[in-house]
């Protein structure tokens, strides 16, 4: 089990970084917008302002203690709970990351904050910044992201193009897809054309792969993923199709990490949210998601959404 962690976590698999010690610096569902598609279930703190939520020297203090025990991740991700650009004193804690170790730092953010030059001063440090853009046009980006009130969707994607102009590292373009929302040529092209203003270093197209925060966040199928990056042919980086892989051998060997008697135990008491689950298992709600996304795959669970959050359950009682 995972104990004496609360801020950082893992590592854990993932397809575009590998092996990732996660940093989450954000109090739960803390976030600039309220994606439908989130896996956490809906935003219950929905804001822009940005302040220290957990204390800076406790995460970096919990990174420093994790890189003592000598398992070496592929990356260092701010992620979790919700949008890292939140806390204020993300800055500190990327350099001070950058000060004890040679791990390269990712931030993945949803880029709504950009146009904030002292975010855009935050995020210099990292070696690579992962920012989303699901919509073209702002009615398009309300429906999927719903932002603060505050939020202006032509400021949002000027500030994209501000960073690209001032960073240095490695700029990866999310752009994340729903079925019959944002799938369409239309939708594609307004997003495409916006990705070549911003110029990234790569475009990593996505869909829904996990329970959503609302049912109707459907997935984008594969064949049509692959007609979709056509129409990002004229921006200059890299374009890939992003898609989560359960069955590979990180997620084999991260599958050892937690006994799936304990999960299941849980599970099968009462339904119970990733974020309950990870109360109760005490890790991670990162971790929690990909331990129960493999019962899941395996055929051992189910979810059921329920105002706004997914419950996980046991797919039936077992006997001893």
């Amino acid at each position: 089990m995972n104990t004496g962690f609360k801020h950082v976590y893992g590592p854990v698999p993932s397809r575009r970084l590998g092996r990732s010690l996660g940093v989450d610096a954000l109090t739960f569902k803390s976030c600039s917008f309220d994606c439908v598609y989130c896996q956490l279930g809906r935003t219950t703190n929905h804001t822009i302002e940005r302040k220290e939520y957990i204390p800076t020297a406790d995460i970096l203090d919990e990174v420093r203690r994790k890189l003592e025990n000598g398992d070496k991740p592929e990356y260092i991700s701010f992620a979790g709970s919700g949008e890292p650009t939140l806390h204020s004193g993300l800055g500190d804690i990327i350099r001070g990351i950058k000060a004890m170790t040679d791990v390269p730092v990712v931030v993945f953010t949803n880029g709504s904050l950009l146009w904030m030059p002292e975010v855009r001063a935050d995020l210099a440090a990292a070696d690579v910044v992962i920012p989303s853009l699901d919509g073209g046009d702002a009615a398009l980006l309300d429906k999927v992201n719903r932002p603060a009130a505050s939020l202006d969707f032509d400021r949002i994607v000027e500030g994209l193009i501000a960073f690209r102009g001032a960073f240095n590292g490695q700029i990866w373009l999310e752009v994340m897809l729903l079925g019959g929302i944002s799938d369409d040529d239309a939708s594609v092209d307004a997003i495409a054309r916006l990705a070549e203003r911003i110029r990234p270093d790569k475009v990593q197209i996505n869909s829904v792969c996990r329970p959503p925060a609302e049912p109707y966040a459907l997935t984008v199928h594969d064949a049509r993923l692959l007609e979709i990056r056509k129409h990002f042919a004229g921006v200059p980086g890299t374009v890939e199709i992003i898609a989560e892989h359960l069955d590979d051998m990180a997620h084999t060997a991260f599958r050892t990490q937690i006994k799936e008697e304990d999960i299941l135990a849980l599970i099968e008491r009462r339904p119970c949210t990733a974020a309950g689950a990870a109360a109760g298992l005490n890790i991670h709600v990162t971790e929690a998601i990909k331990h129960l996304e493999m019962l899941v795959a395996d055929g051992k669970a189910v979810t059921q959404p329920k105002d706004g959050q997914v419950f996980y359950s046991a797919c039936e009682l077992r006997t001893e």
